[in-house]
């Protein structure tokens, strides 16, 4: 499997997702809300706020996992960061970014992935992501809403960045 890519304005990403003091913080009841809402409004048994640090991709928020982070080389999220909308990946055993991921070969067995990137400062940081472990469709009517949500997220994120 190739090396997870990296975005060419890396040090200043990761700058932007460190100004959040965010990273291992315990969970909060506002995320935690928009992320119980994606996944039932996709009806799709997993759903996250994953933020791409250097070396992992960090669950902010999450259902329908039992990890709170995986390696960056083999998250789904760290190629969604390198463009401006939502990634889809309705199979993942069909692209062939992903087809040897462990996470696709091995458990939990991803087949679907939809992530629209966070931004702060300018800088992609993260995504807010719904996965299934069948292949699925997503249509411009699942991206709008997928967009709103993550508009609700980075609207919090910005908060965290205000001067007081």
């Amino acid at each position: 499997m190739p090396a997870a890519p990296i975005p060419e304005n890396e040090a200043e990403r990761l700058e932007a997702l460190r100004e959040l003091l965010i990273l291992d913080t315990p969970p909060e009841e506002r995320f935690d809300r928009v992320i119980q809402f994606a996944a039932e409004e996709f009806d799709a048994p997993i759903a996250v706020l994953s933020l791409v640090d250097a070396e992992r991709n960090w669950f902010k928020s999450f259902v329908g996992l039992d990890v709170c982070e995986v390696p960056r080389d083999v998250a789904f999220c760290s190629h969604a960061i390198l463009q401006p909308e939502v990634l889809v990946v309705e199979d993942a055993t069909l692209d062939p970014r992903f087809a040897d991921n462990p996470l696709v070969t091995g458990g939990p067995g991803l087949r679907f992935y939809a992530g629209a990137p966070l931004q702060s400062h300018g800088q992609r940081i993260g995504t807010l992501c719904v996965l299934d472990v069948v292949p699925r469709r997503f249509d411009a009517t699942d991206i709008a809403i997928l967009r709103s949500l993550r508009t609700l997220v980075q609207d919090e994120l910005e908060r965290r960045t205000e001067p007081a």
